[in-house]
């Protein structure tokens, strides 16, 4: 059996989307004759927006994880702001940005580079050096944001001459929430250095989508696009074993995760509203699990519809699961930023699974729209498309009234499966 260091950042007990790929890939590469080794950040030192304890229940028990220290400005940040927890997110708990609140963007984004866990990497690399030294491994596997942890690849590769496969999960220096960093002209330069030579010396890059690919791409003409592989997010068949039950008295609309400012949804809460006044007799209900910004609840407020959304703070995964198999069906939005084509969030796979209907609002040419199609799981729309939106919810509560269960019954989206996805990974392990 094969050997691969696995470094993360991201790893149970934290919570949230960015935690789900690593530990899937992780929790199913044995099965495909390797052996992964974790190192990840000690979770009482950690700074992480979310905690879920349950995800350590899917830690096979076979696998060694060594927690190290670290060194990250976080405790500064919540002093200086008088917050009791760090930044999420796209920022999506820091609507409306205070000055103090942009002073320590400023920070951040010029004085820790390419990002404020940036301090993590000397423990890292020490417990990486130690490990390499000590055993034989086939492989280095970096899987980031953030993306300060791939520069450990670059150190780990020349000094033991070993293949590093780099999974980047989001854009680099073109994240959507990069101008809010207020980077300094050479301070960005020295950033899309990192990037691009991150991108040139690493064996092979795993993307979550074709448009990422193209971006990473275009970085250098020392980039390899053949090296670039896209694997996308997916669904772990194991957190399906719960049977569909959506409510017969009301139809429930489900958006789990982060919604923030960059998050155009007006087209449709303007449609909502009017579908409720036109439905008097059918209740309607937008649930959100997971961080909504005040800029939208405020526009839902504006529209009447106080009455009509429920808002739920963060849940453990599983429960989140829950409240998709409860509803009738799914809100994805990609948010209305520049090249937000390739965003290929996590909920997307999750939402597939469901087997619920999902309406999407985003660019009809982007990644998720080209999934949902061939998933035939439902329909996306642009932010401004308010006739075709309401439209495609006045059809919804036709149906819901002939029949309050919606759920898909097309079995394309099973190509996404996580296990399915470790088998690939596995595959370029082996090259």
């Amino acid at each position: 059996m094969k050997k691969v260091l696995v470094i993360t950042y991201y790893w149970p007990p934290c919570g949230g989307a960015g935690v789900q790929r690593c530990l899937k890939f992780v929790k199913y590469l044995s099965q495909f004759g390797i052996q992964p080794t974790v190192i990840t950040v000690d979770e009482n030192k950690a700074s992480y927006p979310v905690i879920d304890e349950t995800l350590l229940n899917e830690v096979p028990d076979n696998i060694k994880i060594y927690r190290t220290s670290t060194s990250e400005p976080f405790g500064f940040y919540k002093l200086l702001n008088r917050k009791k927890d760090i930044p999420h997110s796209a920022f999506a708990n820091e609507s409306k940005p205070s000055f103090l609140q942009k002073v320590s963007r400023f920070i951040r984004g010029n004085l820790f580079i390419p990002d404020a866990r940036v301090g993590w990497n000397k423990y890292a690399y020490k417990q990486a050096k130690s490990l390499l030294q000590n055993e034989s491994f086939d492989a280095i596997f970096i899987s980031t944001p953030p993306h300060s942890t791939q520069l450990l690849g670059l150190r780990l590769k020349k000094e033991f001459k070993l293949p590093w496969i780099a999974d980047i999960r989001d854009p680099w220096t073109d994240i959507f929430f990069y101008k809010s960093m207020y980077h300094l002209g050479f301070i960005k330069k020295l950033d899309a250095k990192y990037e691009r030579t991150v991108l040139e010396q690493a064996d092979s890059v795993l993307v979550v989508s074709e448009s990422i690919k193209r971006i990473f791409a275009s970085k250098s003409n020392d980039v390899n696009a053949d090296k670039i592989q896209v694997i996308p997010n997916g669904f772990d068949e194991e957190d399906f074993n719960v049977l569909s039950s959506p409510s017969e008295d009301s139809l429930i609309i489900t958006y789990t995760g982060t919604l923030s400012d960059d998050y155009n949804i007006s087209s449709f809460i303007k449609a909502l509203a009017e579908i409720i006044i036109d439905n008097p007799t059918v209740s309607i209900k937008i649930r959100f699990v997971g961080r909504v910004s005040e800029r939208v609840l405020d526009e839902f407020k504006s529209n009447n519809l106080s009455n009509h959304i429920e808002v739920i703070k963060y849940v453990p995964h599983n429960e989140s699961i829950n409240y998709l198999m409860q509803s009738t069906a799914l809100l994805l939005v990609i948010p209305d930023i520049i090249n937000n084509e390739g965003i290929l969030t996590g909920k997307l796979f999750e939402y597939l699974a469901s087997r619920k209907p999902i309406i999407g609002i985003g660019p009809e040419q982007g990644d998720a729209a080209n999934i949902i199609n061939e998933c035939q799981a439902g329909s996306m729309f642009n932010y401004g498309e308010f006739d075709r939106i309401k439209i495609h919810l006045n059809d919804l509560v036709a149906h819901w009234k002939q029949n309050p269960r919606l759920d898909l019954t097309k079995d394309t989206y099973k190509k996404y499966s996580r296990k399915n996805q470790a088998e690939v990974l596995s595959k370029i392990i082996n090259k």
